[in-house]
């Protein structure tokens, strides 16, 4: 039975990696099942049994991607927590270098689900992907109390998200490693200055 199980997790992995190769080269529409499975050495069953069809590899593809984007912003934090930052600002800024340092070290993939082309609902699951990552988000900054004249913590949260995913689209699309880096750099300076609100 473990032999079994292990075979298994075995082909999904090996399906999920030939399916990242296929569509991050012909993109969704064009991608075949029959040229996934070629490339994972599989079957045409055994990606039907594992993941549906086309459309559900490619959601799993993303999830699979999203994943790894949070844990690499979530052990950025931890590791910053663990250095002694305290500053939810700081917190935040940790978690973003490493998401977008994830965008530009699977560019292809990020390239992919921002082209828009994936299966249909797919926009709607990257939305709701991307409402949760507003939530973490506003955890991570903490509810402090509004101040006159000062932008709510709801919207502020809003702003940077947004400015952190179209970076990571920018750095997606760089030409190189120095470009990727410079675009971050400048990227999370700027959030800085908008997340720390100047006094008198």
């Amino acid at each position: 039975m473990a032999r079994q199980s292990e075979r298994a997790a075995a082909t999904r992995e090996a399906l999920l990696s030939a399916a990242r190769e296929v569509f991050t080269t012909a993109g969704f529409s064009e991608a075949s099942v029959t040229e996934v499975v070629a490339v994972a050495g599989a079957s045409v069953g055994s990606l039907y049994h594992h993941f549906g069809g086309k459309a559900d590899l490619y959601l799993a593809l993303f999830e699979d991607y999203q994943a790894r984007q949070e844990e690499r912003a979530s052990t950025a934090v931890a590791a910053a927590r663990a250095s002694g930052s305290v500053s939810p600002v700081g917190l935040f800024l940790a978690g973003s270098r490493a998401f977008l340092d994830g965008c530009w070290q699977d560019r292809a993939l990020a390239r992919l689900f921002l082209s828009g082309g994936g299966p249909a609902g797919f926009e709607l699951v990257s939305r709701r992907r991307y409402r949760d990552w507003m939530r973490l988000n506003e955890l991570l900054l903490g509810h402090q109390e509004d101040q006159p004249g000062e932008p709510s913590t709801e919207v502020l949260v809003m702003v940077l998200t947004t400015v952190v995913a179209e970076a990571g689209a920018e750095v997606a699309v760089s030409d190189g490693p120095d470009r990727a880096r410079q675009v971050i750099d400048d990227v999370l300076t700027l959030i800085g200055r908008i997340a720390t609100p100047q006094r008198g």
